[in-house]
């Protein structure tokens, strides 16, 4: 894939970054939902199938709760909160890495 040879792995992690940011997003939003069973992936996981050309599918693990819920929802916001922070701080830092590549490549084929 030509994406790779320019940027490496980081084109592949902003999409499982995004990939992982809804899903979490789809926790915090059915948190009120019974029975909704909390999901995440697991990016390393998923970067390793990703190189390798799988699919990604199989590093989509559900979350195991802490503390059960009565209506069988296993949201538990801090926990999807946190990782929905740390997961964005990852993808920021991606998207800077890339901005910085293609920046590099614009100077480079206007000569500059």
């Amino acid at each position: 894939m030509a994406s790779e040879k320019l940027f490496g792995l980081h084109a592949t992690a902003l999409q499982l970054r995004s990939q992982r940011m809804m899903m979490l997003a789809s926790n915090i939003a059915n948190a009120a939902t019974p029975h909704y069973k909390a999901r995440d992936l697991d990016f390393s996981k998923a970067l390793d199938l990703a190189q390798n050309g799988a699919s990604t599918e199989a590093a989509i693990e559900y979350r195991v709760p802490v503390q059960s819920s009565l209506d069988g929802n296993t949201v538990e916001m801090a926990t999807e909160q946190t990782a929905f922070a740390e997961n964005a701080l990852a993808y920021r830092s991606s998207l800077a890495f890339l901005q910085g590549r293609i920046g590099t490549l614009t100077r480079a084929l206007k000569g500059e």
